[in-house]
């Protein structure tokens, strides 16, 4: 038996949790209604958004739950780590991976504040202009489906923090269903 099993009881560390957690994070942020109806773009910069938005979610659940312990900080780590692979894979030099990265992870720190802030709001508009400049950024303007994007999110916190920190460790993470699909 492992030490981390006899020290908590549970038959996964946290790189493990972190990996399933990332997994899911992915084919959340991978679905095609997003795309097609949603309007958000089909390029890099679209997906890392979609991918940063679902990451943090599954991290605003877990924040501050003893359960999670060290969980989202090893999140984190998984996402960033593809990154850098992704970024590998698609020709960027190596000494430009660490830069783009760096760039990259201050990118969601911001996310994270204007998503903070956005679903705080009573008033949808801060969550539909944190959405407008980031996930559709680069269209120039937001596409009609923007106000169901937001209800999307503003679901998807609440579907999320309604299942118990545990459960979400022991489990995965389901995103709800999209207004797109």
């Amino acid at each position: 038996m492992s030490l981390w099993r006899r020290l908590t009881g549970r038959r996964r560390g946290p790189a493990e949790d972190a990996k399933r957690l990332y997994d899911a994070v992915v084919a959340g942020a991978r679905r095609r209604g997003f795309y097609a109806a949603g309007g958000v773009p089909d390029t890099l910069d679209g997906r890392f958004e979609l991918l940063v938005l679902h990451a943090y979610l599954v991290l605003r659940r877990l924040k501050g739950e003893s359960a999670a312990g060290d969980i989202g900080q090893a999140l984190f780590d998984a996402m960033f780590l593809d990154m850098d692979e992704s970024l590998r894979e698609i020709g960027v030099g190596d000494l430009s991976v660490g830069r783009r990265v760096k760039q990259m992870a201050a990118a969601f720190y911001g996310r994270i504040a204007a998503y903070d802030e956005g679903l705080a709001a009573a008033d949808p508009k801060p969550l539909e202009a944190a959405l407008a400049r980031n996930l559709y950024g680069t269209l120039g303007q937001a596409p009609a489906a923007l106000p169901a994007m937001a209800a999307y999110v503003r679901t998807a916190a609440d579907t999320l923090a309604a299942i118990p920190a545990a459960r979400i460790l022991e489990t995965g993470v389901a995103f709800p269903a999209t207004p797109f699909d």
